[in-house]
């Protein structure tokens, strides 16, 4: 079962366990310069306003219709990652244009152990982009869909589904309860690091730049996935003037360049943890031409406000501790 909540998709297995939940939002963020250089984490700005395609049913496209799912705004090269929150364990796969995000096979159903094509809440607290080595990945960015940017685009040679997938997996009950709740607990998701006109094109994630983030092995073992139950959502994109279209609202105000907002002081995240081993990147997202090489290929000059930068402000994130109790 999937709701939508202050604008979050909350899977909820009820069958399984009355725990069995966990949340999933998308977050604004800066875009960092797409320069091979590798960069830490921006903040989140905020989550991406969701809505039911079913609410406006008479205005999206015929495709949205049949796909079902909620849709969000972007606007063209915007920025995001995905905030994983939960203490139930979960398999959760990503897809962008139904390309895994963390191997670059194309879309499955089911789970995959070799390679491991999925995430593992509560172990993985975020993601950023697509999977290219180990201990980077490559930032997710709203392009046309249509353009030859897109990861989905590079691999099949096709524009046609665009979004993001997304499905998730619970943990088996029996599993669940031979585990310490003290455990899960302790590695429960770690803070979130927040900060103090296109054509009538879909919008879809292209490959950008360059940032340091681990992909964690799924430390449980592959059995104790419930492998036959799932919840799978269909995440569209509107660029700024499909969103006003169909909602008649404006889009959310643009979020500052990296630039501007390093020379304000303001910090970048770095996040590591030591108790988790990273997946090896796919080769087949390594191979992806980023935005800006991409534009160089394509003759359109260079991508605006992407030049380097040297965060001054550095904060480590780490996992939630419990309180200690000191002496009274």
């Amino acid at each position: 079962m999937i709701e939508l909540k202050n604008d979050r998709l909350v899977f909820s297995f009820p069958e399984v366990h009355p725990e069995a939940k966990c949340s999933i939002e998308f977050q604004r963020t800066l875009r960092i310069p797409d320069d091979n250089r590798e960069y830490n984490l921006p903040p989140g700005f905020g989550c991406f306003p969701l809505f039911y395609v079913d609410d406006y049913n008479n205005t999206v496209p015929e495709t949205w219709l049949a796909r079902g799912g909620v849709f969000l705004p972007m606007y063209q090269a915007e920025a995001m990652w995905i905030y994983l929150h939960g203490s139930y364990p979960m398999a959760i796969k990503v897809a962008a244009g139904k390309i895994d995000a963390v191997t670059g096979e194309d879309w499955k159903n089911q789970l995959s152990r070799k390679p491991q094509d999925y995430l593992v809440v509560p172990d993985q607290p975020w993601l950023d982009g697509f999977n290219v080595d180990e201990g980077l990945i490559r930032q997710f960015v709203a392009m046309p869909l249509g353009e030859g940017y897109t990861a989905e685009e590079q691999l099949t040679g096709e524009a046609e589904h665009g979004g993001v997938q997304i499905i998730a997996f619970p943990m088996k009950r029996e599993e669940y309860d031979k585990l310490s709740h003290e455990d899960i607990y302790m590695t429960e998701t770690a803070p979130i690091p927040m900060c103090a006109g296109e054509a009538e094109m879909e919008m879809a994630l292209a490959p950008g730049g360059l940032m340091r983030q681990e992909i964690y092995e799924d430390t449980y073992g592959f059995n104790v996935w419930e492998r036959d139950i799932s919840s799978r959502c269909y995440v569209h994109i509107a660029n700024s003037v499909q969103y006003f279209g169909l909602t008649g609202e404006e889009p959310p105000t643009q979020l500052p360049d990296a630039q501007s907002y390093t020379n304000a002081g303001l910090p970048w995240f770095e996040y590591y943890d030591s108790d988790r081993t990273a997946l090896e990147g796919a080769k087949k997202l390594a191979n992806l031409d980023s935005v800006a090489a991409k534009k160089g290929k394509k003759g359109k000059g260079v991508l605006e406000g992407n030049d380097p930068v040297k965060p001054k402000v550095v904060k480590k994130l780490r996992k939630r501790k419990l309180v200690r109790e000191g002496e009274f």
